[in-house]
């Protein structure tokens, strides 16, 4: 199963292009599952070390929706709103709160093919440093980030949104580069196979 996390408050440009690229995925013969974090209680990690004894996390919330979630899944998407030139603080808080379930099984992510999604509201808004931010999140445990390759998808899929849902769905450069990372993760997903390390 793949899973797809959106780390928009809203229901808007970054959960509709999340959605398509798992249908985009689907269309390839992947099973997909969409996380968001629209309408959910989700802490920021207090860093306080109870999963690293317990393996749980101590703060009961939403989160706790996603952690089985990430233990079936053979494949990671992640898709952020640009702001400020970065992720959302929603996407960091989830990418945060995943210590627990690494708490539990410090492998838990490991060779997983990882993909980002970044949109934002200005052509030059920040979506390629988003994309970094995650990609380092994925090469932190050991997970595989995967590109759309050269010319137009360098690092992952970016979407000019204008800051509406219409913008989001008119920018075909965007849909492009949509269309080579999918490809590509789908195929790193095949080549890898669904076998987890424990």
């Amino acid at each position: 199963m793949i899973l797809g996390i959106s780390g928009s408050p809203r229901n808007m440009a970054t959960e509709y292009i999340l959605g398509e690229a798992l249908k985009m995925l689907e269309e390839r013969g992947q099973k997909t599952v969409q996380f968001t974090v629209r309408g959910k209680q989700i802490a920021p990690c207090r860093h306080c070390d109870y999963c690293l004894k317990n393996g749980v996390c101590v703060v009961k919330d939403d989160m706790h929706q996603l952690y089985p979630l990430i233990r079936e899944a053979r494949g990671l998407v992640i898709a952020t709103p640009v702001y400020n030139g970065s992720m959302s603080a929603q996407t960091k808080i989830v990418i945060d709160r995943t210590r627990a379930a690494l708490a539990a099984n410090p492998k838990a992510l490991k060779l997983l093919p990882g993909m980002a999604i970044a949109v934002g509201g200005d052509r030059m808004g920040g979506q390629e440093l988003t994309l970094q931010q995650i990609h380092a999140f994925f090469i932190l445990n050991g997970m595989i980030p995967v590109s759309g390759g050269f010319f137009g998808a360098n690092l992952g899929a970016t979407f000019w949104s204008r800051d509406t849902l219409e913008g989001a769905k008119e920018d075909q450069e965007g849909f492009r580069s949509l269309r080579k990372t999918t490809k590509k993760f789908a195929e790193m997903v095949t080549l890898i196979g669904g076998d987890r390390i424990e």
